[in-house]
């Protein structure tokens, strides 16, 4: 059904130009008759060229995992508060950009921070190719600001980790030893209710294994979103799986891109972005686009980031 939808969205995508080309022309025909239809010309055209846009950006999207649902963790770096802080505003600009975009969001775990901010966090977006939009936002962002946190009011440097994986289903399968997986259970942070709060429900599931590559890898996945904890750890499994799919598909494009001699896809852990507050500026290191419009990317505007990696990733 997933698959269908796809494909019809497609279909329509292509209607909606075709009609935009013949409103075009019946407008073109009206200006030859000598009407004035310059003003609603011009807001057809533009309409075309958003609408070209859009369907140029879902043609690139054609990746395997590329249609499904996305991961997406959280995990600030060292600096305490401000770190914490850091990883909130970039949970908030995600959501943000998540809802703009008609995706629906999950949260399937939040740890407040000790002072303000969070500790970790993790939620699952929902939508027609969520992961292949979000993988363009995989890995370390820096931000550099005066600190509201300083007394003395100097720039502080602050990192968080954005780690986005497909998430897996029926159709792929990942094979783990289950004798390597730890199991802990602990007490839900989340709304109360019921056992909720009073009953260990969350529950942590932690891999250490080797990858194909034959480096050993930890892979943490928590899940407390759910009433009981059997379903809590279904659902971690899931995370748990999806993390480690994601790590294997970084090796394999790693080899591919060794053999065809061109430029290796971006480790998650490199830093891709840093974003400078007093200076009002935003940079994407691998693409080099930047903006200036730093409250427009905290609020969710990131297409044009997107863009700008999905072309040059296409070129590559």
């Amino acid at each position: 059904m997933k698959e269908l939808d796809h494909e019809k969205s497609l279909v329509e995508g292509w209607d909606n130009l075709n009609d935009l080309r013949e409103s075009i022309n019946v407008f073109l025909e009206f200006q030859e008759m000598g009407e004035e239809v310059e003003n609603d010309l011009d807001a057809e055209y533009k309409k075309l060229e958003k609408s070209l846009e859009e369907m140029e950006l879902r043609n690139m999207l054609s990746g395997p995992d590329d249609h499904r649902d996305a991961i997406v963790n959280f995990n600030p770096g060292a600096g305490g508060t401000e770190s914490q802080d850091w990883a909130q505003m970039l949970y908030r600009m995600y959501t943000r950009w998540a809802e703009k975009a008609g995706f629906k969001i999950s949260v399937i775990d939040y740890q407040t921070g000790d002072v303000a901010g969070l500790k970790s966090a993790t939620i699952e977006v929902q939508g027609d190719n969520a992961y292949g939009f979000l993988k363009a936002e995989s890995g370390v962002h820096r931000l550099v600001r005066v600190s509201p946190f300083d007394s003395n009011a100097r720039r502080h440097t602050s990192f968080c980790s954005v780690f986005v994986a497909p998430l897996i289903d029926d159709t792929i399968e990942v094979n783990i030893n289950e004798g390597e997986v730890e199991l802990q259970r602990f007490h839900s942070s989340g709304a109360g209710g019921q056992n909720v709060n009073k009953v260990e429900t969350a529950v942590r599931l932690i891999w250490e294994g080797e990858l194909s590559d034959g480096r050993t890898e930890r892979v943490v996945a928590e899940c407390q979103q759910e009433r009981s904890q059997l379903q809590n750890r279904e659902k971690a499994m899931v995370l748990l799986k999806s993390r480690i799919y994601e790590l294997e598909k970084d090796i394999q494009e790693a080899e591919k891109a060794k053999l065809e001699g061109s430029k290796s896809k971006n480790e998650w852990g490199s830093q891709i972005r840093s974003y400078v507050f007093d200076d009002q500026r935003v940079k994407d290191h691998r693409t080099n686009y930047e903006t200036s419009d730093v409250n427009g990317v905290m609020d969710g505007d990131l297409d044009e980031f997107i863009k700008a990696y999905l072309l040059q990733d296409a070129e590559v």
